[in-house]
């Protein structure tokens, strides 16, 4: 494998291309009619911050890479030796297997067996299926183990409109509680609280421009069709990112410093918080031979 995302596949369908990666399993790119609504990276390097990766048996950071397992503690490599945590899972770095690519579709598989401080084998699969104005994405979990456990999902793209600067971007979020985090650590250990009254309240829609968030938000409200939505848009023309009634929280992060693109806003679906192994909040239980299925999308107002 020349690149460091592996072999590079393609999804077409009417004017949507998007692009899957064979490491990770990730989103590499996704436009529609040449316009792009992910902030994409070339092949040929690692994908920076995360961008698309997709984040199992756990999203985001879990503290000091511990957790207890039936009352035996577990020890994860530490990924961000920086702070000492363990980050995105186990499977952002590995090869995926191909199951099936049709046009405008695909899925991948991976095994998730024999990794410090993951006690429980796990299979894995992703579907990646394009329409001529959005995208959805499928996650599947099944426990091949012998006993329960608690695993977590998420999901790391950035989004854009275009070539719109982030900053004259509106977010709109579905979001009624907040998880500040702590700087020290990028945990959310500073009190949960409703966003009323607070500069988190995204409910009516901000601008970005002025707002710097590295943020986890929670109780998400419901649209009439059962999803959430959090939604990116400026002067008609949107981005509506949609999640499954599993996806109960979400992260956004607003780096000042992607590549090649500078600030850019990442709209993170998760099944669960950070360091959801040691508070167990909306950890997905699973039993011996049981699986769990969930998806979230994209949806585009050119």
């Amino acid at each position: 494998m020349a690149e460091p995302t592996g072999e590079q596949f393609e999804l077409l369908r009417g004017g949507a291309r998007a692009v899957v990666t064979e490491i990770g399993a990730g989103l590499r790119a996704f436009e529609i009619n040449g316009v792009p609504y992910v902030e994409a990276f070339d092949s040929d390097v690692k994908p920076p911050k995360a961008a698309g990766q997709v984040l199992l048996p756990w999203p985001n950071r879990t503290k000091a890479a511990e957790w207890v397992y039936q009352g035996e503690k577990q020890q994860l490599e530490v990924t961000e030796p920086a702070r000492g945590n363990a980050i995105h899972g186990l499977t952002r770095r590995k090869e995926w297997q191909l199951v099936e690519h049709a046009e405008s579709s695909i899925t991948f598989e991976i095994a998730i067996d024999g990794e410090p401080g993951w006690p429980v084998p796990l299979h894995a699969s992703i579907t990646y299926e394009v329409a001529p104005r959005g995208l959805t994405v499928t996650h599947e979990i099944r426990n091949d183990g012998e006993s329960a456990i608690g695993v977590g999902v998420g999901t790391h793209p950035y989004f854009r409109i275009g070539d719109l600067p982030t900053d004259d971007l509106t977010l709109t979020l579905s979001a009624t509680r907040v998880r500040p985090f702590d700087d020290s650590n990028q945990l959310p250990y500073a009190d949960e609280q409703d966003v009323d009254g607070t500069g988190y309240d995204f409910r009516s829609g901000k601008i970005l421009g002025g707002n710097v968030l590295d943020t986890t938000f929670g109780g998400l409200e419901t649209g009439e069709d059962g999803l959430h939505h959090h939604v990116l848009s400026h002067e008609g023309k949107w981005v509506d990112v949609w999640t499954g009634p599993d996806f109960r929280w979400v992260q956004v992060f607003t780096p000042d410093d992607l590549v090649g693109r500078g600030r850019a806003v990442a709209i993170e679906p998760m099944t669960c918080p950070a360091d959801a192994l040691n508070s167990g909040t909306d950890l997905i239980d699973l039993e011996p031979g049981e699986s769990w299925t969930g998806s979230w999308g994209v949806r585009v107002q050119p």
